[in-house]
């Protein structure tokens, strides 16, 4: 069956929404699918054009690719509409399942209370307040399909146009968020995010089964990072500018978090991780 997964292969920030963009030209995918929550940014220049997006999978930035939050993502309401609009997407355009948890201030509040901030460096966002919330099966929790505002994406049949579709030959690509050392369950815990971040974790999250899928890139970077703070080993670390000179860069090489604006800390490549990542999703690409 034709689907794509794209997933991080070290702490996120290694290039996932770029190369899915990519990728897309590539593969063509008829649906591309997100998943995760607000806590992480994906950048895309195009035509000249600087997108980030935190919520819209980056394929839909090609006009002919129908862009999907599924079942298993996690939204902030006036960010996700706010990327809507920036993006020009209409209802024809933009798919959502209505079982997608929709963040509120409770959700942000329990990460904080839990010192999830200080303690691991959390971006704060509510995603981990929101799994949290959702495992313990509060009555509480606002679902996409009972807000007014997101009315005209919502899809009641996703599950079965995604099956037909792929009965169909049409492409499905799905976009991961952060990457392996950040999953709950495989990375450096408590140093990681809420969820799961292999491809299997993604597959699960957009409601769609192993057996679908074709092609796993694994996206890995020469130089990679972590948010700034106290947010969890970073084998061979380094800085920004002894990295700026072995390149001998003339410029700062300093990265900023997309969410947070924090720098991120940065280390020379260390195997380890990408070692593990590529056990656990062997990938058919890795970029």
């Amino acid at each position: 069956m034709p689907v794509t997964v794209v997933v991080g292969g070290q702490y996120g920030s290694e290039g996932k929404g770029k190369v899915a963009h990519w990728l897309a030209r590539q593969h063509q995918p008829r649906y591309a699918i997100r998943v995760g929550g607000p806590n992480s940014g994906h950048t895309v220049v195009d035509t000249g054009r600087r997108s980030v997006l935190r919520h819209l999978p980056t394929p839909i930035l090609h006009d002919e690719v129908i862009g999907i939050i599924p079942a298993g993502a996690y939204l902030d309401l006036d960010l996700l509409l706010r990327e809507i609009e920036d993006t020009g997407l209409t209802k024809d355009r933009l798919l959502i399942h209505p079982s997608a948890v929709v963040l509120d201030d409770s959700m942000r509040a329990e990460e904080r209370a839990a010192g999830l901030l200080e303690e691991i460096a959390s971006t704060g966002q509510g995603v981990g307040g929101a799994v949290a919330q959702r495992a313990m099966r509060r009555s509480s929790i606002t679902f996409a399909g009972a807000v007014e505002r997101l009315r005209e994406f919502l899809c009641l049949d996703l599950d079965h146009l995604l099956a037909v579709a792929l009965k169909d030959g049409q492409r499905v690509m799905i976009e991961g968020t952060q990457g392996f050392g950040l999953s709950i369950l495989h990375g450096n815990y408590p140093y990681t995010t809420s969820r799961e971040t292999t491809a299997a974790g993604a597959l699960s999250e957009a409601g769609l089964s192993p057996r679908d899928v074709d092609c796993i890139a694994l996206v890995i970077r020469t130089f990679p990072i972590r948010v700034s703070g106290n947010s969890g080993p970073l084998p061979l670390e380094t800085t920004w500018e002894t990295i700026g000179h072995g390149c001998a860069a003339n410029i700062d090489l300093t990265e900023y978090a997309t969410v947070t604006g924090r720098p991120r800390r940065v280390a020379k490549f260390h195997d380890e991780v990408v070692s593990r990542a590529i056990r656990a999703n062997r990938p058919d690409l890795v970029f």
